[in-house]
C-alpha cells in the first residue's frame, strides 16, 4: 500500500474542514486506491506542526504548534508527498501561497490549491512548472469550490473547443442581490443581514466589486481552457452601484439581476468581463438563487452545457479540494 503524506497550509475554517474530511475518508482511500493517506503537517501564518508518522485530530492543538522553519524544511520534516494550499490569499502579490506552491513543486511535491492569490498572480508559470516536473497542480477549490467548473471543461467537453464560458461564481453577491430584490433592502442593509448570517465577510469588497468572480474566471481560463488570462485583461464591475429605482424597474419587468463572469473568443483572442446582468425568467441564471452558483459552457460540438448549485460553506470547499486528491490518487496509485 502506497503511503501519501499530506501537508496543509492554512488552518482556518476551510483548513479544519480539510483535516476532518481527510480523517473521515482514510478507509476509503485505502479501499479504493490502496493508499495510506495521512495528514503529517500543518503550517499556519506564524506556527507549524509536523509529524511524519501522522497527526491525529485530537493532537492538533494550539499548544502543539511551534515557530515555523523555512518552508522547504517544513516539507522535509513532514516527508510531504502533496501540499494542500488553503491559507490566506492576496490577489495582488500571491503571498504567502505563491512561495509555498513554488517550493513544493520545485521539490517534487504535488499541489492542490484552494487559495486564489498565487494562481491569479502567476498561475501560468506554476502550471508550466508542474507540467515540467510531471506533477499535479489541481485547483478546483479555487475556482468556485463545489461547483464543477474546471472539471466540466476538462472532462465533459474533452475534444470540443469551448467558445464561451459564463458563470455566477460568487455566492455572497448572489445572495445580496436576492435580498435586495425580494426584501426591498439597500446594499448596506443586505450586507448587515448577510454578515449576521455568516454569508458576508467583514470587508466584502472583493465580492461586491466583482474581483472574486474575476479571480475565478482568470483561474478557469488558465487551468480549464489552457489560455493564461490575468486580471488586467478583464473588464470588472460589481454590484455596489445598484440603486433602489433600478431594483424597482427590474421587479416590474420580471427580471433578476445577476453578477455574471464571461469568457469569450474575439478574433481568436480570449477576453473576459464581469458585469451585472438583468436576466429574463427564461434564462437559467435567473433560477440561481441565494448562495447557489452556476456555470454555462458553449462548445462547437456539444452545444451548451450547464451546472448549478454547489455549496459554499467550508466543508463544501474542502470536499472540492479532496475531489482533486481523488483524481491524483486515481492517476498515481
Amino acid at each position: 500500500m502506497k503511503r501519501w503524506n499530506i501537508v496543509l497550509t492554512g488552518y482556518g475554517n476551510v483548513g479544519r474542514a480539510i483535516a476532518m474530511l481527510l480523517d473521515e475518508r482514510r478507509e476509503r482511500y485505502r479501499t479504493v486506491y490502496g493508499a495510506d493517506v495521512r495528514l503529517t503537517g500543518i503550517r499556519r501564518a506564524k506556527a507549524a506542526l509536523a509529524n511524519a508518522k501522522g497527526l491525529a485530530l485530537d493532537a492538533i492543538t494550539d499548544e502543539a504548534f511551534a515557530a515555523p522553519q523555512p518552508f522547504a524544511d517544513f516539507l522535509a520534516q513532514a516527508r510531504a508527498d502533496l501540499l494542500i494550499e488553503a491559507g490566506p490569499t492576496d490577489i495582488r502579490t500571491g503571498a504567502p501561497g505563491l512561495e509555498h506552491i513554488r517550493v513544493a513543486l520545485a521539490s517534487g511535491r504535488h499541489v492542490i490549491a484552494v487559495s486564489k492569490g498565487a494562481l491569479v498572480v502567476d498561475g501560468a508559470a506554476l502550471k508550466a512548472l508542474a507540467e515540467t516536473r510531471g506533477l499535479a497542480l489541481e485547483v478546483s477549490g479555487a475556482a468556485a469550490a463545489a461547483l464543477p467548473t474546471i472539471d466540466l471543461i476538462r472532462h465533459a467537453t474533452a475534444g470540443c473547443p469551448v467558445l464561451t464560458v459564463e458563470g455566477i461564481l460568487n455566492a455572497t453577491s448572489n445572495a445580496l442581490l436576492d435580498m435586495m430584490m425580494d426584501d426591498g433592502l439597500g446594499l448596506d442593509e443586505a450586507l448587515e443581514r448577510a454578515r449576521h448570517a455568516g454569508i458576508a465577510e467583514a470587508d466584502p469588497s472583493l465580492d461586491i466589486d466583482g474581483w472574486d468572480t474575476a479571480c475565478k474566471m482568470a483561474i478557469i481560463a488558465t487551468f480549464g481552457l489552457d489560455e493564461p488570462l490575468t486580471l488586467d485583461r478583464l473588464s470588472v464591475d460589481g454590484i455596489r452601484h445598484v440603486e433602489a429605482d433600478q431594483l424597482a424597474r427590474w421587479r416590474a419587468e420580471g427580471l433578476r439581476p445577476r453578477l455574471v463572469g464571461r469568457l469569450e473568443r474575439d478574433g481568436g483572442r480570449l477576453t473576459g468581463s464581469i458585469a451585472l446582468r438583468a436576466c429574463r425568467p427564461d434564462n437559467p441564471f435567473a433560477l440561481v438563487h441565494g448562495r447557489n452558483k452556476a456555470i454555462r459552457i458553449e462548445t462547437d460540438g456539444m452545444g451548451e452545457l450547464a451546472a448549478m448549485g454547489g455549496g459554499s460553506e467550508p466543508r463544501a470547499t474542502a470536499a472540492a479540494a479532496l475531489k482533486d486528491l481523488e483524481h491524483i490518487l486515481a492517476a498515481q496509485c
